[in-house]
């Protein structure tokens, strides 16, 4: 089994540079995918209270970890907080917790800023009381700008350890992976493939990459967000996607290939935008 890199979080918590993501899987597809991709070595989950699949996901956990083939300290798993409980975390959290059948999450994170709502820096300190509280071992945040992180800061003192966003080499948002990386804050790339790879996949480029290192597009685009210090979740229900995208420990971009790469940023957003959303 490839030993995979592992990124220090500023809380001093430790997290699997790679993992996978279960965003529009249903139930069933997210039990199966679960149980795929740790059998093939993933320790790192990803899921959402909004995903409407964290029950999938728990049955998957209970399996493996029942089976003895994993301890539950080997695995890193992730869930958000939804827009309309941001007042609310506790009990969101607990909701969770129950269908994931977990004590605790790795990593908390708040699913959106939703900057007119108001709640984000509330929400942010009901997440602090569930780390105290051991509920949540890290907690972090998503789609937050960098007004957003920086009011977190100003109004409560601490960083978010994470920072998930849509990221991908069409979106490459460096401004924003730049001052998380100055101020300790991970930067997690969501829909990292641009959401199944069109209109990336087929950049002459990353056709190039793929045939000189005998891989997958796929695979080049992830290796390009390990090699650029980014944490990524690529998602799939395929099992024989999700071993291939845990199939990028034997090689590496060269410098002049992550160069190349940075020019395909076309500031390609097919999520919705933070600032509106």
């Amino acid at each position: 089994m490839a030993t995979q890199p592992i990124i220090k979080l500023h809380d001093g918590n430790k997290m699997p540079q790679l993992g996978l993501g279960v965003w529009k899987a249903s139930n069933e597809e997210a039990s199966s995918a679960v149980t795929t991709a740790i059998n093939t070595g993933y320790r790192h989950i990803d899921t959402a209270a909004i995903y409407k699949n964290e029950e999938g996901v728990g049955e998957a956990l209970s399996g493996v970890l029942r089976d003895g083939h994993v301890a539950r300290e080997e695995l890193f798993i992730t869930t958000k907080l939804w827009n309309d409980d941001q007042l609310n975390a506790h009990d969101a959290l607990e909701t969770s917790l129950k269908k994931l059948r977990l004590d605790y999450v790795d990593l908390y994170l708040i699913h959106w800023p939703k900057a007119d709502q108001g709640n984000f820096v509330e929400a942010w300190k009901q997440l602090q009381k569930l780390k105290e509280q051991g509920l949540a071992k890290s907690v972090g945040v998503c789609n937050f700008h960098i007004p957003h992180l920086q009011k977190l800061k100003d109004e409560t003192g601490i960083f978010p350890v994470v920072n998930q966003i849509e990221l991908h080499p069409l979106l490459q948002q460096r401004q924003l992976h730049a001052w998380n990386a100055t101020h300790n804050i991970a930067t997690e790339a969501w829909s990292p493939l641009a959401q199944g790879g069109e209109g990336l996949f087929d950049q002459p480029l990353i056709q190039k990459l793929a045939k000189k290192y005998g891989k997958t597009p796929a695979q080049v685009v992830i290796r390009w967000h390990l090699d650029s210090g980014l944490i990524v979740i690529p998602k799939s229900v395929t099992p024989k996607r999700i071993r291939e995208n845990f199939e990028v420990f034997d090689f590496k971009l060269e410098k002049e290939e992550l160069a190349e790469v940075a020019k395909l940023d076309a500031g390609k957003r097919l999520g919705p935008n933070p600032e509106t959303f």
